[in-house]
């Protein structure tokens, strides 16, 4: 049975909210010198009494799990509780970045350019990884930039503080329980030090911002040196990237999808990716490439607006779906698929976006869910999210009133229904 891939999907399960982008939202670092709160003032001041009992016990499992006692002491020794860690957990943003706004800084002209460098310097690298599991070097790289800026932002957060205070004291204990003594046992094989594990507030860690169990299982020793360092080596950083797309079901050859034009009358209802057809019957409901060139032969694709019917339209198939298995975001599987294009010289996204739009703050969502709710258009309980049935009950809202009905809200939207 095949075990189920995790990282940065899961960070944003332990934020609470929607899966994001972890230029957005996964990387979160210490405040800078001069900032409200210093770092060691942080610890001290919201270091629970019970915090140190917490951890004995946790020592004492731990140990009958099999775990070292050079070990635990190594990494368990004067390991502090962080109390801007349970305050990043406990925070939830009230807006959210329209996608237009996310792509413009996630592939902006500064990450592609930086990208095509750090292919150059490690082409002979990101070709072997190619070789190697079927995933294109371009693609490797460009998940290298967006999880961490090629390396430059991955958090300086200890990652045994962060899952040991979330363990502790966060809203999913027992999934930080069981990461922290994944990392342990990360540990215990000695492919880093305690003092190098670092990373993201969540527990996220190294350039490709893998958690603990995702790299017992996917991190693969790239250099041949006999550790997996995804802190220090690039080649286990894209040795381990490219296998954990691989075992996502990447399928060598083939595209993440393209960009389409939808023809006059497209049923909207039909994208979502849930949605799954043959590339060739798309193109018998009249879908195009800009190019004019044939859809790509997926057997599999889906149509998606991401920005309503006023926005660029995708085809996408089942390496779109992978790279949703790093980070169940849209908005993330397309700023990786348009960077690897950008950083291997093919042309990024050509449609524009509605940029007049202003995009709805969580309470507005759920505002809106509930008016659709007291209208008979069904979406289930009001939470601030934009999902498949909210989307589904927001068409038959705008097919009521006679608007294309793409299920992409709007400020207008919402006050049709306070109407």
């Amino acid at each position: 049975m095949r075990r189920m891939l995790t990282t940065p999907l899961l960070l944003a399960l332990l934020a609470g909210c929607q899966a994001a982008p972890p230029s957005e939202a996964n990387v979160a670092r210490e405040p800078a010198s001069g900032e409200a709160t210093d770092a060691v003032a942080e610890v001290e001041a919201g270091k629970p009494a019970d915090f140190a009992s917490w951890l004995a016990d946790f020592r004492r499992e731990a140990r009958a799990e099999g775990i070292g006692e050079a070990t635990l002491a190594r990494a368990l020794d004067g390991l502090r509780y962080r109390a801007r860690v349970i305050e990043l957990d406990r925070s939830q943003p009230e807006f959210v970045r329209p996608i237009w706004q996310y792509l413009d800084s996630a592939v902006s002209a500064t990450r592609v350019t930086t990208g095509r460098e750090r292919l150059d310097a490690h082409r002979a690298t990101a070709r072997e990884m190619e070789r190697r599991y079927g995933v294109p070097a371009e693609v490797i790289v460009a998940i290298w930039g967006i999880e961490s800026n090629y390396g430059g932002n991955f958090g300086d957060f200890s990652t045994l503080e962060a899952l040991a205070t979330l363990a502790y004291d966060g809203r999913r204990r027992d999934f930080a329980r069981d990461e922290l003594l994944a990392a342990l046992r990360i540990l215990e094989a000695g492919d880093i030090s305690p003092e190098r594990m670092q990373g993201s507030w969540a527990g996220a860690m190294g350039h490709t911002q893998f958690i603990p169990s995702s790299f017992e299982a996917y991190a693969v020793d790239g250099d041949g040196d006999g550790r997996r360092d995804i802190w220090g080596s690039i080649p286990d950083v894209m040795a381990s990237t490219a296998h954990y797309l691989d075992r996502a079901g990447w399928q060598a050859g083939q595209p993440w999808g393209t960009e389409v034009r939808l023809p006059d009358g497209f049923d909207y209802a039909e994208t979502e990716l849930a949605t799954r057809r043959p590339g060739r019957d798309w193109a018998e409901r009249g879908v195009r490439s800009l190019d004019g060139a044939p859809l790509p032969d997926f057997a599999a694709a889906s149509v998606i607006v991401p920005g309503g019917a006023e926005g660029p339209a995708f085809l996408v198939g089942p390496n779109f779906r992978a790279i949703l298995r790093y980070n169940n975001a849209t908005s993330y599987a397309l700023a990786v698929g348009t960077l690897a294009d950008e950083i291997a010289g093919r042309e990024g996204v050509v449609q524009g976006w509605p940029r007049e739009q202003q995009p709805l703050s969580r309470s507005q969502v759920r505002e809106m869910q509930r008016l659709l709710n007291q209208r008979g258009f069904e979406v289930g309980t009001p939470d601030g999210i934009m999902g498949p049935n909210t989307r589904r009950g927001l068409r038959e809202f705008q097919a009521a009133i006679g608007t294309t009905p793409d299920g992409f809200a709007t400020r207008n939207l919402l006050e049709r229904l306070k109407r």
